[in-house]
Order: C-alpha cells, then sequence, then structure tokens
C-alpha cells in the first residue's frame, strides 16, 4: 500500500477549517471509501473564517458561517469529533491521541491546524474588553461588544484590524488604528496602494496612527485606556490584531520537519514522513510564484491545498502545487484584491480606473507582470488572475497604454483571427 493510497486505517484530517474542509470534500468526490475521521478542537461545525471580521456587527448573536450543514457530514460517512483536539502524534505507530483520551490508527494523516494569532506582548492584554479575532467565538464576543462600545483602539494596521476599525466605524465609535510600522499592511500591499487605503480610512472617520507602539493597557477590571509612544488613547474596547503563527506544534513535537511551519514537498506531503500531509496556513510549501518556501494564510490557498490533498488520496493524478495565489479584503466600502504575490524589490505602477476609487498597481519583476492589486475594480482583478495563471508572461511594455481587461481583450481578439 503506497503512502497516497490509504489503507483500512483510513485518512485522519487534524483541523476543521476550510483547508480540512477541502480535504475531506475532495476525498469523498473522488471516490474515496475507507474511513474518514476529522478531529477539530472548537464545538462548532467546520465554518468560514473571513466573515468573522465582517459580519460580527451586523449578526452579533447568529453569525451564520458554517461551510455546509452537519447532515453532509453523515451523507459522506465522514466522522466529525468536535471540540476534541489531537495533543500528540506518534508517527512510527500512525497514531493521534485526542484530549479526550481517544487513540486512532490512520494510513494517512493530514495536518490542517492552521494557524494563531500572535500574543499582544504588553501589559494588561488580558483586561476585559480586549479582543482577537481568530475563531467563531472571539467575533461573537466583539460583535456583543460592539454594541456598547465608544472608543475602540485597533492594535496593528493589516487585514483583520483595518476590516475590524471599519465594522467599528459604521457602529459610530470613534476608532483609532495603532500600528507599529510606518505604514499599513507592511507585508501585504505595495506602499502605493497602503497610502491610498490609509486615505479611505481616514476620509471614513477612523484616525490612523503609523510609527506608534503600544506601551500598556490600562484599566482596573476592564480596558480604560491605551498608552502608546505617541500619547495615551481612550479606549473601552481594544482588538488586535499582530499578525498570526502556525500551528506546527504537533508536527514539530512528533519529529516532522518545522520551519514557520510544516515543511512540505510540491505535492504537500511532508518533507520527513510521506504517510503526513500538511495543508493550508500551517504548512511551507515551494511554489512557482515565489522564491523559496513559502507559507501563505488565506482562503484560496487553504482550499485549493486541500483539495490537491484530498484527490491524491483518493487516487487521482495529482500534479505539483501552484495555483496562482488571490487574496481579497473588504475594509467597509472599500474592496481590496490581490493576485500573485509581490517582492518588495519589484518595480510597482499606479494606474487609475474609469471611475472614482477604483486603482491597480500592476507589480513587475524584470519587465514581468507578476502581481496586481486593486482597489474597488474587481474586473481588473479577475483580468489579472486570468492573465497571470497563464503561461504567456505579461511584459510591462505592453500596459503602456491599456489596462489588464484592455490587454485580455486584445489577446482574444488575436486568437479568434488565429
Amino acid at each position: 500500500m503506497s503512502a497516497d493510497r490509504p489503507g483500512a486505517a483510513g485518512v485522519v484530517v487534524v483541523g476543521g477549517g476550510q483547508a480540512g474542509f477541502s480535504v475531506v470534500s475532495a476525498l469523498r468526490a473522488g471516490g474515496y471509501d475507507g474511513p474518514v475521521t476529522v478531529f477539530t478542537d472548537e464545538p462548532h461545525l467546520p465554518y468560514q473564517r473571513p466573515p468573522l471580521s465582517k459580519k460580527a456587527h451586523t449578526e452579533p448573536d447568529d453569525l451564520r458561517v458554517s461551510l455546509v450543514p452537519e447532515s453532509f457530514y453523515g451523507e459522506r460517512d465522514i466522522e466529525l469529533r468536535l471540540g476534541d483536539d489531537v495533543v500528540a502524534l506518534d508517527t512510527a505507530a500512525r497514531t493521534v491521541h485526542t484530549r479526550a483520551g481517544l487513540s486512532v490508527s490512520y494510513a494517512h494523516l493530514v495536518l490542517a491546524t492552521g494557524a494563531r494569532n500572535r500574543p499582544l506582548p504588553v501589559p494588561g492584554a488580558d483586561l476585559a474588553g480586549v479582543h482577537a479575532v481568530r475563531s467563531l467565538d472571539d467575533a461573537l464576543a466583539v460583535g456583543r461588544a460592539l454594541t456598547t462600545a465608544r472608543d475602540v483602539v485597533v492594535i496593528g494596521g493589516g487585514f483583520i484590524g483595518l476590516e475590524l476599525a471599519q465594522v467599528a466605524r459604521s457602529r459610530g465609535a470613534r476608532v483609532t488604528v495603532v500600528e507599529l510600522a510606518d505604514r499599513l499592511l507592511g507585508r501585504a500591499v505595495s506602499p502605493q496602494v497602503a497610502q491610498h487605503l490609509r486615505q479611505r480610512h481616514e476620509e471614513s472617520g477612523v484616525t490612523v496612527r503609523t510609527g506608534t507602539a503600544v506601551r500598556a493597557i490600562e484599566g482596573t477590571d476592564r480596558v480604560r485606556q491605551v498608552v502608546t509612544s505617541a500619547g495615551t488613547l481612550p479606549a473601552d474596547l481594544v482588538v488586535y490584531g499582530i499578525g498570526a503563527v502556525p500551528r506546527d506544534e504537533l508536527a514539530r513535537d512528533a519529529g516532522l520537519a518545522v520551519d514557520d511551519g510544516v515543511l512540505v514537498d510540491e505535492q504537500l506531503r511532508s518533507v520527513t514522513d510521506p504517510r503526513v500531509s500538511a495543508v493550508g496556513d500551517c504548512a511551507r510549501n515551494p511554489h512557482p510564484h515565489a522564491p523559496g518556501l513559502v507559507r501563505l494564510e488565506s482562503v484560496q490557498n487553504a482550499t485549493d491545498q486541500g483539495a490537491l490533498v484530498g484527490r491524491r488520496l483518493a487516487g487521482q493524478p495529482a500534479a505539483a502545487y501552484g495555483n496562482l495565489p488571490w487574496f481579497w479584503s473588504d475594509q467597509g466600502a472599500v474592496k481590496l484584491q490581490i493576485a500573485g504575490l509581490r517582492e518588495p524589490s519589484d518595480d510597482v505602477r499606479l494606474v487609475a480606473g474609469d471611475a472614482p476609487g477604483r486603482l491597480a498597481a500592476y507589480a513587475f519583476r524584470g519587465g514581468r507582470l507578476v502581481a496586481v492589486e486593486t482597489l474597488d475594480w474587481p474586473a481588473e482583478h479577475l483580468a489579472a488572475r486570468r492573465l497571470l495563471e497563464r503561461e504567456t508572461p505579461v511584459l510591462a511594455d505592453e500596459l503602456t497604454d491599456t489596462t489588464l481587461g484592455g490587454l485580455a481583450r486584445s489577446r482574444r481578439a488575436a486568437e479568434v483571427r488565429a
């Protein structure tokens, strides 16, 4: 029995997020009929995470985010062990051990453990009224707090922080975003797009303080103020998002190779043990759109990696993973979309769209288009994805007098004429 064709012990998936769900869906869709067991550390059915920072204010007591109804799992004979997380792996015996004391053997193990929030390393981070948003319960707690919050401090100017800043602003709260770096979204977008986003946030009434360190969070029973390097801010609610770290401790403790994530090959198998795969936020893998190894945190990556592993374990042909990365973030009325992976040294060209607020940033490496960031321009984003997914490169000279949408139309017309 090969490592990619599980035997009677079946497939065990650790983690019930988007990646784990994608694995088991693809397994059953691909015709795999052996045992499938999913262990999760939360009591909720597997759910979508993007709405957690976008809809907590609109549905604070009933955030409907389940990926599928509970019946989906029963109909496909998928055993779902909610709230019983795996605490140890024995790769030699091919067995997982859970918090509830269960031991389950596997023929193939898939780690879909995701990532956890980086902790806030300041005094007072444990006060009531200080929240991170990672889980459904986190989002529900923030949603309830927003019903009465008047002064909200958001620590961290990344995707989650900026989305929540707009959520709080829409509820009428006074909102200040505090970011340690000298600009917003430092790891995610170009400086040019970051500046446009800052302007849009400030126009909506959000105060943005970059280059500012948080010294302490103060209060008696609950948060009252946030002390920063630029002064003290009143706060009855603090939400922070200062990055995430992969949940790779299970793999590390089991002797699997890890380095900012579980190290896997082109088909997402552990480089240490071919009977273990890792997918989603916890996996670090080679990728044709990035130099070296990369660990991506996105729904697209989790979904596509999970599907590849599920198909492979079902016995279907599976190529090396190399799907074009793409991302999105809804920040109030602004939609940010990204296709491809930009490096800091890439050349960036800004292009204004045909409507107010529409903007694209084309990133070139060696004269070739490698990534596109757009604001409020979904059509240009889709054109970018279509063009970047094709083998024919897009050269900088081709975009001197046109947009990607225009270039795509020109190429289609040329293909028709040919």
